[in-house]
C-alpha cells in the first residue's frame, strides 16, 4: 500500500517511495527540492518528476555555486530548453536563491539548518487516512515562506513551502495506511 498519487508512473513511485516524506538535512538535495518545487507551481508534480533528470542535466546535479555563477548566456539558454519548463521568473527565481544560499553559506548558516530549525529538528508526522485530508499550506509554511521572502527569496509561497517540506521530510504527510509511512 502507498499513498495513491505515488501509482501514477514508476518516477512517481520511486519519489513515493524513497524521498517524499523522508528526513533530510543534505543541502544540494534541498536546494533541488526548492527549484523543482519552484517550477512545479500551476503545474502537476508529475509534469516536474518527469523532467527531474533533464532538470538535474541544465541545474548541473544542483550544485549551489555551479548555478549561483550562471551568467545571462546561461540563464537565456535555459530559457530556450524544451526539456525544463521554460518560465523565465521560475528560472530567474532559481539562480537568485542559490545566491541566497550562498550568502547563507558565508555567514555559517546552512539552509537545511535554517528549515530544521523552524520545527526544532523534529519532523512532523501528521495522521491522515486519505490524501483529500491534506492541507494546501499551514501556519508553519506560511511562516516559513514569509522570512524565506524577507530574506529575498523567491517562488516560495506558503503552498509552494508546504510541498517543499513533504519534500525534504520536515512534514511526513503520507497517509496511515501506506506502507511508506
Amino acid at each position: 500500500m502507498r499513498c495513491d498519487w505515488g501509482n501514477e508512473s514508476k518516477e512517481m513511485q520511486a519519489y513515493h517511495d524513497n524521498e517524499w516524506g523522508k528526513p533530510s538535512h543534505d543541502e544540494r538535495y534541498f536546494f533541488e527540492m526548492l527549484t523543482l518545487e519552484g517550477a512545479q507551481a500551476g503545474l502537476s508534480w508529475a509534469t516536474i518528476i518527469n523532467r527531474r533528470e533533464n532538470y538535474r542535466k541544465v541545474y548541473e546535479n544542483f550544485e549551489i555555486d555551479k548555478v549561483a555563477a550562471f551568467d545571462e548566456d546561461k540563464r537565456e539558454a535555459m530559457v530556450q530548453d524544451k526539456s525544463i519548463i521554460r518560465n523565465h521568473l521560475k528560472i530567474d527565481a532559481s539562480i537568485s536563491n542559490a545566491r541566497k544560499i550562498q550568502e547563507m553559506h558565508r555567514s555559517g548558516e546552512k539552509f537545511s539548518d535554517y528549515i530544521w530549525n523552524f520545527v526544532d529538528n523534529k519532523p512532523i508526522i501528521n495522521h491522515y487516512s486519505d490524501i483529500s485530508e491534506l492541507p494546501a499550506q499551514t501556519e508553519l509554511s506560511q511562516r516559513v515562506s514569509k522570512d524565506l521572502k524577507k530574506r529575498g527569496f523567491k517562488f516560495v509561497g506558503p503552498t509552494i513551502m508546504y510541498s517543499f517540506l513533504q519534500a525534504v521530510g520536515v512534514i511526513n504527510d503520507h497517509i496511515d495506511s501506506c506502507n511508506y509511512k
